[in-house]
């Protein structure tokens, strides 16, 4: 989609379709929901908490995108961690894992309430590669930082050296294990040094909870960066606030800052 040297991020929990939240829900949100997308265009946007009818919905909103991550559609309650790629960007494959010692099977680390997922791909664009990844963590502060490492043991399945994108709802702010674990797997977050506010619980308030993050690990640098805010008389797409990002690789000596 970028021709300038540049990749466009964005994560949004989409908030479960079938959740009980009255005026909030999804039939009232879904055309909020497509104004954001409309307004904010992202090469890649991690989505978490989709339904599948919530699928089915973004596929007709993002017609030029694919996306891969939607699992176990014949479960109508399953919640699905998406990536939506634009279609400029050719998926060289991907794997879907849980969060836990079998990785392979529906499962879940102990502390885990809920079975987490995580789905990565591996995303080429003329002479750029880049691996996506996108995830939703469960709430115990020690299952998260387990999950941070099986999260960085995953990406050891794919070619090394490429740069790495993470979109996710990580139910913790930066300082806590799993963000520090993140770190020293060598990624960064977009708002690094920075407090944020991304979840709002469908009022826009603020909470003080920097949930969602945008991490990265390569030769990038942050071009741009921005929770978005944006409201429709006081009504929200979600009781997240989607965040968004520019990423530009950085030149290497000698070269033009393509991959080797």
């Amino acid at each position: 989609m970028n021709q300038d040297n540049t990749v466009t991020i964005m994560t949004m929990n989409l908030r479960f379709g079938l959740a009980g939240d009255g005026e909030n829900s999804w039939k009232n949100r879904s055309p909020l929901v497509a104004e954001i997308l409309s307004r904010y265009p992202a090469d890649f946007i991690g989505f978490q908490e989709v339904n599948h009818f919530q699928a089915r919905f973004l596929e007709e909103q993002l017609p030029s995108h694919s996306h891969i991550g939607w699992y176990n559609k014949n479960t109508p309650w399953w919640q699905s961690n998406m990536i939506f790629h634009h279609n400029d960007w050719c998926c060289m494959g991907s794997r879907h894992h849980f969060l836990s010692e079998t990785p392979d099977l529906p499962s879940k680390l102990d502390g885990s309430k809920w079975p987490r997922q995580c789905v990565i791909g591996w995303f080429q664009n003329r002479d750029r590669e880049i691996l996506a990844v996108n995830t939703h963590f469960d709430f115990d502060p020690g299952v998260q930082a387990r999950s941070a490492d099986l999260v960085a043991n995953f990406l050891k399945r794919f070619p090394a050296g490429l740069p790495v994108v993470i979109t996710g709802d990580f139910n913790s702010n930066p300082g806590s294990p799993a963000y520090e674990r993140f770190l020293a797997h060598g990624f960064q977050e977009v708002f690094s040094g920075r407090d944020m506010n991304t979840f709002h619980e469908f009022d826009g308030r603020d909470t003080g909870l920097h949930i969602d993050w945008i991490l990265y690990r390569g030769d990038f640098r942050v071009k741009a960066r921005q929770v978005v805010l944006d409201d429709f008389s006081g009504r929200f797409p979600s009781d997240h606030y989607p965040v968004r990002s520019v990423l530009g690789w950085e030149k290497r000596a000698g070269g033009d800052g393509g991959m080797p």
